[in-house]
């Protein structure tokens, strides 16, 4: 257990400097006659001459000197040295105390008035002073005690500032970054902390200048910016338009409607020199003197070069033809002072037009060749089908009469077809042209004339039958353009016969068929359209169809479609439509009257039912994908997908059969 210490000094008085005078030749300390008379206040002084005194005898003398509670760790062992030439204040004592525990690897805090000297490293864990800094003022941690003190950040991040300070504190003691206020939290000694806080007031300054706005002449702030920034190199920001660049990198933005240059720097310097290449690159055209007829090629990076083109000539014919005057014929359309034209081979488009008319069609080009937002559509088809049956019906027969004497007839009942007929059954069973129904069956045979004549039959059947299918169908297609998917067989149908007929079969024509082939499977077609509210809407084509059976006239299929337009919210499941069918066929023979008796009326009669469930549903979930990222998240997750059910799907190993692998997909290269 620690061991608790106090000591206050009596009045001055000879019993007391004599029992003083005892304990300072035991621990080898030297105090001098005002800290005995006056020990309590701060302006008395002591000088220390501790020489490899035990750490815990220490303690009990500086608590004696202070007049407080000094509690001491029993994982707190060893010897100390303190030797002070000169008389010091308590105080000043106190800090040389706690400078020695620390060569030793300990220290002293405090904690609700009480003092602790425990190991450094827990330390942290037991102290109670806490500072907090506005701003990058320095807190006010005071002592040579270990504190926190919070450091919250105007300019600089955070994160950035843990690399740089974390060499600079104490191996036992902590720093971290809190990113949602942008603040450091550091405990360590009182003296260091204080260090720490003027680095940190030196490193929190606004590096980035203000934000300036450069009005171009000649060149197009588009083509200027992508060229000024590649030609600052490193220096220059790769964050997006409208985000926080919190490395102070130069930032340089186009602003199409004003043709100007958005620019922050990271410095003054900096800000020069974009000023300085923005003033060079803003030059007209050489040759061109401000005249009409230049020619500028501009590639595109997303739009269709051929479509961009049409739609330029339509606006440009549209605005420059002129409002006819009441009353008047409408005048024909002017020339459009400049000729737009696209190379395909290069996705580009060919303007011929003067300078303040190509600024207009530039700002319009930009706007419409921006990168096109994508949807990847599932598709989801769930069928769960249930079929039960059961049939019951006995049948029998017996000749009336003797045979010997001729048979003057027949009694007896028959039910059902084929194997179901007892007539059928016993005339073609023996031969095998016949087989008894699906089920149990009971017969009984008599003898006749050496023949064995089936003469009774029971027949008892009970049958279900289930199926699930799930069909997801996926595509993905960029905004506005129709996409198709199709899954299944190509069949051929019969559509015409020709064959030779008549007498008449002296030419040389062949008989000979036409056949058309058709789709038959599933079929996924739509067509997205992404609004600005998040929603998706989509126009949809879905058939699932499937071939029956094949007749005399070709085979009959089986088909589902649905074709519907439906606004549905991003990542949201909607269902299309569906099929909830429910039949019922019930079907019974029986003998009139005999049929209708109870319980012995089974003997009359052959019953069967069946019911057939089927529930089909269709379910649709699109997925807007915005940047390139997010496609590479899909169809990273897809590919992992996919190949995490062929490693699943490999073939138990086998000495017999040799072939022990499947083919699987390779593992995704890692990123750098």
């Amino acid at each position: 257990m620690p061991t608790l210490f106090r000591f206050q000094f009596a009045p001055y008085s000879i019993a007391a400097h004599a029992l003083l005078i005892s304990a300072a030749s035991l621990f080898s300390v030297n105090v001098s006659a005002q800290t005995v008379a006056k020990p309590g206040k701060a302006g008395d002084s002591v000088t220390l001459n501790f020489n490899n005194a035990e750490i815990d005898a220490v303690a009990r003398t500086f608590a004696s000197i202070t007049g407080t509670n000094v509690v001491v760790d029993p994982r707190v062992k060893g010897t100390i040295t303190l030797v002070t030439e000169k008389p010091l204040s308590r105080s000043a004592a106190m800090g040389q105390f706690v400078a020695a525990l620390r060569l030793q690897g300990f220290t002293l805090v405090e904690s609700a008035g009480l003092y602790k000297v425990v190991p450094e490293a827990d330390a942290k864990l037991q102290t109670e002073a806490v500072a907090v800094s506005e701003g990058t003022a320095p807190g006010k941690p005071v002592g040579n005690q270990i504190a926190t003190q919070i450091y919250k950040l105007n300019f600089e991040s955070a994160n950035n500032l843990v690399a740089v300070l974390r060499p600079l504190i104490s191996p036992n003691n902590t720093i971290n970054a809190n990113p949602g206020n942008n603040s450091l939290v550091i405990t360590d000694y009182a003296d260091n902390l204080r260090r720490i806080g003027r680095i940190i007031a030196a490193l929190d300054v606004a590096n980035a200048t203000d934000v300036v706005i450069i009005p171009l002449k000649h060149a197009i702030a588009s083509d200027l910016a992508a060229l000024v920034t590649r030609l600052l190199g490193t220096a220059a920001s790769t964050a997006a338009a409208g985000q926080t660049d919190a490395a102070f990198k130069t930032t340089v933005i186009a602003e199409a409607r004003s043709n100007a240059l958005i620019v922050r720097a990271s410095n003054a310097a900096q800000l020069v020199l974009v000023e300085s290449l923005v003033e060079k690159l803003d030059q007209p055209d050489a040759g061109s003197n401000g005249m009409a007829g230049n020619i500028h090629v501009v590639y595109l990076k997303n739009a269709d070069a051929v479509k961009l083109a049409a739609t330029l000539r339509a606006a440009l014919s549209s605005s420059v033809a002129p409002a006819a005057a009441p009353g008047t014929a409408a005048a024909p359309a002017t020339s459009t002072g400049g000729q737009i034209q696209a190379d395909a081979a290069t996705n580009s488009l060919i303007i011929s037009a003067p300078e303040p008319q190509y600024r207009q069609l530039r700002a319009v080009i930009d706007r419409l060749d921006a990168r096109r937002a994508q949807v990847f559509v599932e598709s989801m088809i769930a069928e769960v089908r249930t079929d039960k049956a059961a049939e019951f019906g006995i049948q029998w027969q017996g000749p009336l009469g003797n045979a010997n004497n001729g048979v003057i007839g027949l009694l007896g009942s028959n039910f059902g077809t084929g194997g179901k007929n007892i007539l059928n059954l016993a005339a073609g069973g023996w031969n095998g042209t016949a087989a008894p129904g699906r089920g149990m069956n009971l017969g009984l045979a008599q003898q006749t004339n050496g023949v064995y004549v089936l003469g009774f039959l029971a027949n008892f059947l009970e049958s279900s039958g289930s199926g699930n299918v799930l069909s997801t169908p996926n595509l993905l297609t960029l905004d506005n353009e129709e996409a198709k998917i199709t899954i299944g067989q190509n069949v051929p149908f019969v559509t015409g016969l020709f064959t030779n007929t008549g007498a008449n079969t002296a030419g040389s024509v062949n008989p000979f068929q036409t056949i058309e082939r058709k789709d038959v499977g599933l079929t996924l077609r739509v067509k997205p359209q992404i609004s600005e509210n998040g929603t998706v809407r989509l126009s949809i084509f879905q058939e699932v169809s499937s071939v029956a059976s094949e007749s005399a006239n070709g085979p009959t299929t089986n088909k589902r479609t649905i074709e519907t337009n439906v606004v549905v919210e991003d990542g949201a499941i909607v269902v299309l439509g569906g099929l909830l069918q429910d039949d019922y066929t019930g079907n019974q023979e029986k003998v009139p009257g005999l049929g209708d008796v109870p319980f012995f009326g089974n003997l009359f009669k052959s019953e069967a039912r069946a019911r057939k469930k089927t529930n089909l549903m269709v379910f649709l979930r699109p997925m807007v994908v915005r940047d390139a990222q997010s496609t590479d998240r899909l169809s990273v997750d897809r590919y992992e997908q996919m190949r995490s059910g062929l490693d699943k799907a490999q073939p138990a190993p086998s000495s017999l059969v040799p072939i022990n692998e499947a083919p699987t997909l390779p593992a995704l290269p890692a990123k750098k």
